[in-house]
């Protein structure tokens, strides 16, 4: 039996606990003096009175010498002197099959308080996207199970899409609609920074039993801590990668990408970074395309996305908004005209873009997408002049065919909530609305 690498083992393990000493609280930022620690890495924060459960933190940088940390959770009963404990690892969370139905925390812990199922692998967090020549080109599409979206943006399975829209235009009803009519294995779900109230209303609402049973939603609510909130979409992505490494198709719906930005601002201006565009640091813009890039396909399975971009009144080009597109593969707009004219769901078909839509169609399908879009843009066009009776019928071919079309093709584009068709059931009416003559 060799016993050299265990004796090389046992000369190499510490065995002392090294602790620190917290020196200064300000703000959401605990600074404390030791112990040895590197950026990333989790530690202890041990309360005076010694009764309580010790407060998770994070290294999230240096000052002088001293260890800045933020913690997981709110902070109580911790003051000068208290003990820092490292653990000299960065923060890892328990995946497996056996957390499909579960809802938990930013953390990898249920919400309802039940023990985690047996037979779970730990999993880092924080993960590298996979090397640009290792990911498959996407060349298959997936059922989304909303119209709109399967016949004239269709989505390709590992294709990251932005879902940009105003507050109540019905963002959580679609996630929820696409975690109950998509054909893909396991729905995971982030929802960061949401109201408390709206978390049980989305379970039990649009995401239902049904949608339920494949899903695994993490929450991470917006009075909690911002590194929480940070955490809960790298605990979401991290799971979609531990089952897309299984060979699983895996849809993670992120609501939204926006409020994991704002987490990122408070912890940069708490390190002390200087504030840039509408006051988003620095850190924000490099940490958006590791989190966004790490979706998407490898050699195993494919990971869709599906991030929800809150616009601050519904301005498009807001510094997030127009980060966030250039990364993506898409993106769909959600027009609230649309909504108070009630249409749901309320896609603007015309401003929205699915990038991979040409390659994984068939040529008749997309030979009517083009068609249908055609005759939305030419009533778009000359709707002024439609609306105040100031065109005459006859005066030019396509607007006549426009007008014809408009009606039919606005009620293709609506959807009721738990109205589902297949993929193929989809492009059969709108090819019977296009060629289904007057």
């Amino acid at each position: 039996m060799d016993l050299v690498k265990y004796l090389h083992a046992i000369e190499n393990t510490d065995v002392y606990k090294h602790y620190g000493k917290v020196q200064r609280i300000v703000g959401i930022m605990i600074e404390s003096i030791g112990p040895v620690a590197n950026i990333g890495e989790v530690c202890y924060i041990h309360s005076a009175k010694g009764h309580r459960e010790p407060v998770l933190a994070e290294v999230v940088g240096f000052n002088n010498e001293r260890i800045i940390l933020m913690p997981y959770n709110e902070v109580n009963e911790i003051g000068p002197g208290c003990l820092v404990e490292s653990t000299g690892k960065p923060l890892t969370v328990k995946i497996g099959k056996g957390l499909i139905g579960k809802v938990i925390d930013s953390l990898g812990q249920p919400l309802d308080g039940s023990d985690l199922p047996k037979g779970l692998s730990n999993y880092l967090t924080e993960q590298s996207p996979p090397n640009p020549l290792s990911r498959p080109t996407i060349k298959e599409p997936i059922q989304v199970g909303v119209k709109a979206i399967d016949s004239m943006l269709t989505i390709g399975k590992g294709q990251r899409i932005g879902l940009f829209a105003g507050s109540g235009v019905g963002k959580s009803t679609l996630l929820g609609m696409i975690a109950r009519n998509s054909k893909a294995d396991i729905n995971v779900i982030a929802l960061i920074g949401e109201r408390g109230r709206e978390v049980r209303e989305f379970i039990e609402k649009d995401l239902g039993p049904e949608g339920q049973k494949k899903s695994i939603v993490v929450v991470a609510t917006s009075d909690q801590p911002a590194l929480m909130r940070m955490k809960g979409a790298y605990t979401a992505t991290a799971i979609c990668e531990y089952f897309r490494d299984l060979g699983y198709n895996v849809n993670l719906m992120m609501d939204s990408v926006t409020r994991v930005a704002m987490a990122q601002r408070e912890i940069g201006l708490a390190t002390g970074e200087p504030p840039t565009t509408k006051g988003y640091t620095p850190s924000v813009f490099s940490i958006l395309p590791k989190l966004l890039e790490r979706t998407g396909t490898n050699n195993f399975g494919t990971i869709t996305a599906f991030y929800t971009v809150l616009v601050d009144g519904d301005d498009m080009n807001e510094p997030i908004a127009d980060t966030v597109r250039g990364i993506l593969d898409g993106h769909f707009v959600m027009d609230r005209k649309l909504a108070e004219q009630g249409q749901y769901p309320a896609i603007n078909i015309l401003k929205s873009i699915s990038r991979v839509m040409n390659q994984i169609v068939t040529k008749e399908h997309l030979a009517i997408a083009q068609e249908t879009r055609t005759l939305l843009a030419k009533y778009e066009e000359n709707k002024d002049l439609i609306q105040i009776g100031a065109y005459k019928r006859g005066t030019d071919h396509e607007i006549d065919k426009a007008i014809m079309y408009y009606p039919k093709l606005q009620n293709f584009l609506k959807q009721g909530v738990y109205e589902q068709l297949t993929f193929s059931e989809t492009i059969e009416l709108l090819k019977q609305v296009i060629h289904g003559g007057n």
